[in-house]
This record gives structure tokens, sequence and C-alpha cells, in this order.
């Protein structure tokens, strides 16, 4: 006896809530159980992970999206990091007396107030990259974003003279963080008798943010500017051709994506209270760019996924590369950052021979009408 047509949508429902009340307990109860089987080290990491996660969303509106490859993405990431240093910490005030006279305690922006502002200056930047690259595809396009990724770090690194704005390659320090309704995110709280560690908070002040932005990421993709992308992705040609204003939505894609590394950006200067250009390398451009090649372009969950696993995977083998080795041979042979690039390369490269669409990669839109027809005539 076939179930009827309403069962099956039922049936359907009652899985998806299922899987969601599950997934929402997992998150909850994930930095407890991490801490209390690896230590706060790998809470730690967990935090990393969200930060990534965050950044490869951005990412993936610009590559997975609209088919621009951006090599310079951890840009914006230091734009982010640097407007939360600059606003939050005395670095402005100790080395400028005009900002002194009017803070003399220092700059002490909290990180709420900061959030906007550097979603506003890394949109701003984006869009600055996305308009003279508008003629421009492929590798072109991916040559041009690598050089402007690079010219942000070195700017950052030489811009403590003849005025000392970031401070060089000592980075800034000291720098606020996150505060809200009441609770200082520096420091461990008891909550029901329950001490929650500093990175117990950022967990879950990641996982809101995060969460935000897959939301804003869902309802771009099933707009009328994230169909324009995937016109422009698939067809840009095309696309021009059916009235679609191509630089506009290009432009669109570049300050969207930008905006997301931004806010990741700030949170991680917050949560580090401390950043230095050593930390937006042309290898974390890659890294990020990693995550959503490896969980699946143009597909959320698939970046997620991706995320969680590149992270988890290279802190991993970074503890037991060397025990191991130790317990095998009784002596290092390769060490562990030369191991962790090596199969990480080996990774990459089973991932374009063998899951060229991502480990999770988006659902064939076009299948979908054979699949309702091929229902139809089963029922019938």
């Amino acid at each position: 006896m076939t179930p009827t047509p309403s069962a099956v949508p039922f049936k359907a429902l009652l899985k998806t809530r299922a899987a969601f009340y599950a997934f929402l307990i997992l998150t909850v109860c994930a930095p407890f159980l991490v801490g209390t089987l690896g230590g706060n080290y790998w809470v730690r990491v967990l935090d990393f992970a969200l930060l990534y996660i965050m950044l490869a969303l951005g990412l993936n509106i610009v590559v997975g999206f609209a088919g621009l490859l951006d090599m310079g993405y951890i840009a914006f990431y230091a734009v982010g990091a640097y407007t939360m240093a600059l606003l939050g910490s005395p670095h402005l005030s100790a080395h400028f007396g005009w900002i002194h006279d009017l803070f003399p305690n220092g700059l002490h922006t909290i990180v709420w107030g900061v959030i906007p502002v550097a979603l506003a200056l890394a949109a701003l930047a984006g869009a600055l990259l996305g308009a003279p690259t508008l003629r421009l595809r492929g590798d072109y396009l991916a040559i041009v974003t690598l050089g402007f990724g690079e010219i942000v770090r070195i700017f950052m690194n030489n811009l403590d003279r003849p005025l000392n704005i970031t401070n060089g390659p000592r980075g800034i320090n000291l720098i606020e963080p996150v505060r809200l309704f009441g609770l200082d995110f520096s420091k461990a709280h008891l909550w029901l008798g329950v001490k929650i560690p500093s990175i117990y908070l950022y967990y879950y002040l990641f996982v809101i943010v995060a969460a935000i932005i897959v939301m804003v990421s869902l309802r771009l993709q099933h707009s009328r500017i994230g169909r324009a992308w995937v016109a422009i992705r698939e067809d840009e040609t095309a696309a021009k051709a059916m009235g679609i204003n191509t630089r506009n939505i290009k432009l669109l894609a570049f300050a969207m994506g930008a905006s997301f590394g931004g806010v990741s950006g700030a949170l991680f200067a917050s949560f580090q209270g401390f950043v230095s250009p050593e930390s937006f390398t042309f290898w974390e451009s890659i890294y990020v760019l990693a995550i959503v090649v490896l969980g699946g372009m143009g597909h959320i969950p698939g970046v997620i996924l991706g995320g969680l696993l590149l992270v988890g995977f290279q802190e991993l083998l970074r503890a037991i590369a060397v025990p191991a080795q130790m317990a095998l041979f009784h002596q290092v042979f390769v060490d562990a950052e030369v191991l962790r690039q090596l199969l990480f390369g080996l990774a990459m490269v089973a991932i374009m021979l063998y899951r060229p669409a991502g480990l999770w990669p988006s659902p064939r839109k076009e299948d979908r009408p054979q699949q309702v027809r091929a229902d139809s005539l089963s029922q019938a």
C-alpha cells in the first residue's frame, strides 16, 4: 500500500525537525563534550573553526555563488581585525597627542560598536577591489586579487612610520574583549553552579554570529540577487544578454563577501586581544578557499562541513604526528608542520580527482523536475 501524498511530506518534516533538534543539542553541548574529552585546547580549536567558517561563508558568496576566484580574501579579514584593534585599544591615544587629549584613557570601543564600522570598511574595500577587476576572469582575476591581499598585508606591516598607525610587525595588543549583558568574555563565570570558561563564552557567541551569517547567506542565495550571481557564474555573456546588470551584481558579490570577512576579523581581534600582519598571510587565503572547495562550492552546509573537517584535521595531525612517529620509529622523521602541508596537498588533489564538486556538493536543481515526474508516474 503506497503512502498518501500528504503523509510523505509530514514524515519528511518530522525527520527534518528531529535532525534539527539533535543538531541544536549537539551544538549547545559541544564545548562541554570536547572540553571533557580533550581539554580547553580543543574548545579553542572549535572557536577558530567557527571563525574560519564565517570567513568561508563570505568567500562562498564570491567564489561559490558568483564564480569570481578571489585569492586575496584574507585582506578583508585584516581590515576588520585592524579596525577593532585601532578602535578598541589604547594604541592610537598612546601615539597621537590629539587623540590622547580627547580620550585620556585610550580608545576602548566595545566590539558591538566596532562591528558595523568593520563591516562597512570591509564592504568598501571589497567594492574597491571589484571595481577595477570587472573585465577580468579566471586566472587573471585570481592574480589581481592575490596582489591585493599581499598589498594590504605589506601595508599593515609597514604603516608604523612616519606615523605609527598599525605598529608594524610588532602588532597591536590590549584589545578590548567582548562584553555582553554585563558579562566580560575574557573571564570565566559561574552559572547555576557550573563554571563556564572564557573560550566557552566565545564559542556560543561565534555560533550565534555564524548562524546569522548562514541565514543571511540563505536569504541571498534564494533571492533575485542570488539567482543573478548563479547566472553570472554559469555564463556571464548569457546573463548580460538576459538583462542582468553584471557590473553591479559582481560589485555586490565582492562587497557582501568582504563584509562577512570584516565581521569575522573584528571578532578575531577581540578574541585574541592581539593582531599582527603575520595572521593575514597568503596561506590563510588559500586555507579559506580550500574550505570552500573541500566542502562544496555554493553549498552552505558543505562549507560548514569543510571548515570543521579542515580545521579539526590539521589540529589533530599536529597533536599526533610527533607522538606517532616516536612510538613507531623512536625518532621524528618529518616535522608536524611539513607533514600537515603534505597531507593537506594530497587531500586537495584527491578531492579534485574523485570529488570535484566537494564532499557535500550543492544539489543539482536541473534533476528536480525529472524526479517530480518520476514520483508522479509512480503514484499513478
